[in-house]
């Protein structure tokens, strides 16, 4: 990794370490605490939240036909995530040890708490536990696959990828047969070093 690429992506952590800060204080702006990964709000903010929770009848006579014609499709990709979760997880378990790549820690990804919000009616949380599960689902795989690929193959693209993956700036770049060469040890060593750190670390 260049001087210039460490610099950036030095830029980059500080800017998701505000982010994730912003996440922390949102419970103080909105009155909640937080407790064993549950989300709890005072019984007057709950109550309040409820005068602003659309009764189903106000929801269904708002929603526009095609919108809702195209549910069944929407929800019929959660036969593919069901596939998908069980597949990637049964692969992480059986290969990852012998890798010794650490495993992925599925309920740090797929993180369902919307439907505790008491503002929103029965049909605005199921949408939000599938949309929670799809993309926690999604996070999950991906990190899955870029430590499969740091260990494997850790090569930049030819060309730019949207939305690159945490551990792409590690990549050595497309063209550097030397520096690929030089640090695949070191970035196997990596991952084994992240699975023999203390929980927390």
């Amino acid at each position: 990794m260049t001087s210039k690429v460490a610099a950036i992506f030095t830029r980059l952590h500080s800017a998701e370490g505000e982010f994730r800060q912003d996440l922390v204080d949102q419970a103080d702006r909105w009155g909640f605490t937080c407790h064993r990964r549950t989300a709890r709000f005072p019984a007057d903010l709950r109550r309040a939240h409820r005068t602003l929770k659309p009764s189903l009848w106000t929801f269904l006579k708002a929603a526009r036909p095609l919108p809702l014609l195209t549910a069944p499709l929407v929800y019929s990709v959660s036969l593919p995530f069901l596939l998908l979760d069980g597949w990637m997880t049964l692969y992480q378990w059986v290969c990852f040890p012998i890798y010794g790549i650490p495993r992925v820690k599925r309920r740090d990804y797929l993180v369902i708490d919307h439907q505790r919000l008491a503002y929103l009616n029965a049909v605005e949380k199921i949408h939000c536990v599938y949309c929670g599960y799809a993309n926690g689902l999604l996070a999950y795989a991906s990190e899955i696959a870029a430590r499969t690929e740091q260990y494997w193959c850790p090569i930049k693209h030819a060309t730019p990828i949207p939305a690159p993956h945490g551990r792409y700036h590690l990549f050595a770049d497309y063209g550097d047969a030397e520096g690929y060469r030089r640090d695949l040890p070191s970035l196997r060593g990596a991952l084994l070093k992240e699975s023999q750190e203390p929980p927390g670390g």
